[in-house]
């Protein structure tokens, strides 16, 4: 139980660590989103190493499927929510719908370091490409994303690959995070680039 008191005690350091540094003007609200995108994906270490039972395991995801989608509605947490909610996306939801699906399917088939990879893409590879490619991203190569943005998320992919997987297979797992993010319509990379990479690594493995 203690690991999913780490976990929460982690997500909700991240949430008011970004919420004061927005306030602080040293974020805006898209560099606030981002940097809990990437701070909460490290969720996945703290339970997956101490907790061994699924269903502890399963209680913030869950939970935050419900949370996340009533802040949406009802922008309950400022630091998670874009400004422009004509333009925004059910990101968040997804973001923990993913979290909940394959931390289910890597604990019941002992895929715990595959699952640690592909959320951690999910944080570090969309979060860095969103932030890089805004900035640097003059070259676009599909749908507006940028050249600089899938590079980020080969990159981030190759490194979190080299950490978690085998060699045989995260060379070829990081092109694919590239080239699914970069197919994959706007605000659906959440559930794309994790799901798609845990289920293709499930096969090679």
């Amino acid at each position: 139980m203690a690991g999913v008191i780490y976990g929460f005690l982690l997500i909700f350091a991240v949430l008011g660590l970004a919420t004061l540094l927005e306030k602080r003007g040293l974020l805006n609200s898209e560099g606030s989103r981002k940097f809990i995108h990437i701070g909460v994906a490290h969720w996945v270490i703290v339970v997956f190493l101490l907790v061994d039972n699924v269903w502890l395991a399963l209680i913030a995801p869950i939970i935050f499927i419900i949370v996340n989608a009533i802040s949406f509605r009802f922008d309950l947490i400022k630091a998670m929510e874009r400004d422009d909610k004509s333009n925004a996306d059910l990101g968040t939801v997804y973001y923990a719908i993913t979290l909940t699906v394959i931390t289910y399917l890597a604990y019941q088939f002992d895929l715990k370091m595959l699952g640690m990879f592909a959320i951690l893409v999910m944080g570090y590879g969309d979060g860095l490409s969103a932030v890089l490619g805004q900035a640097y991203g003059q070259i676009k190569l599909y749908q507006k994303k940028s050249l600089v943005g899938s590079l980020t998320v080969f990159t981030s992919a190759l490194v979190l690959g080299a950490i978690f997987l085998d060699i045989l297979i995260f060379i070829p797992l990081a092109l694919a995070a590239a080239l699914i993010e970069l197919f994959t319509p706007h605000g659906f990379d959440n559930l794309s680039v994790p799901l798609g990479l845990f289920l293709m690594g499930w096969l090679f493995i």
